[in-house]
């Protein structure tokens, strides 16, 4: 990622503006085994906290890497009951990088927020018919296939 990922002026203005970068090696003790590092590149997506949120272990390309790491900062706001905070970002991964490896899981998640938000279970539905029509095969169309039935 040193050579293709990083460089890249997309994902260094997305690092400056949303994010504390801190690299660690991989067999740097202690934080190795405290993260659980095996492998590189390993990015985790902690809160200010230090809890995890998300992790992204093996290359990614930039226009891969950015929707992954919206998802994560997403799962920080959902994780922490800020679901406007949350819906806002997924809204972003879904309209700006449509055809990304994260947008699956941001329409679950995006059905899931809103839901929560407001208890109306057609979101729900509304989430699976959007994976269903968009992301036929993905593993989210199966997660959230029970709610076609609601």
């Amino acid at each position: 990622m040193d050579a293709v990922t990083y460089p890249d002026e997309r994902v260094i203005d997305f690092f400056q503006t949303n994010m504390i970068p801190l690299r660690i090696a991989f067999d740097s003790e202690p934080l190795a085994t405290q993260f659980n590092l095996k492998w590189t590149p390993t990015l985790i997506i902690l809160d200010t906290q230090g809890k995890e949120h998300q992790r992204i272990v093996g290359f990614l390309p930039p226009e891969e890497l950015i929707p992954s790491l919206l998802l994560g900062i997403a799962k920080i706001h959902f994780n922490q009951e800020r679901l406007g905070e949350a819906l806002a970002t997924l809204g972003k991964i879904i309209s700006d990088h449509p055809k990304s490896g994260s947008a699956p899981e941001a329409i679950y998640l995006r059905g899931v927020c809103a839901f929560k938000n407001t208890h109306n279970p057609k979101l729900l539905k509304e989430a699976y018919e959007s994976l269903q029509t968009h992301y036929p095969s993905s593993e989210w169309t199966q997660r959230a296939s029970p709610y076609r039935l609601l």
